[in-house]
């Protein structure tokens, strides 16, 4: 069963492919998002890898979370549900 983990702090010029590689290396990724800036689309810093299982998922946080990668220290955990916030309107 897949696992889906949040994978936050890293630098704003990471790129999909850099952040799949990185998780590559501890098991299958099955997909990867950056979340980046509905207004500048540029990167928000944080984004969603899903790996093909829960072990694989528990290796890539030991490998990662903590990690130094381009001077920032990563934060790897498992995501949690999107939780449901009431609509703002726009004056």
């Amino acid at each position: 069963m897949s696992q889906s983990l949040y994978v936050g702090n890293f630098p704003y010029s990471t790129t999909e492919d850099e952040l799949r590689a990185m998780c590559a290396e501890h098991g299958t990724v099955e997909s990867v998002r950056i979340i980046s800036d509905r207004n500048t689309g540029l990167s928000r810093g944080f984004g969603f890898v899903d790996m093909a299982t829960e072990d694989e998922a528990q290796a890539v946080i030991s490998a990662l979370n903590g990690k130094d990668v381009g001077g920032r220290e990563l934060k790897v955990n498992v995501s949690k549900p999107r939780e449901e916030r009431p609509r703002r309107d726009r004056w």
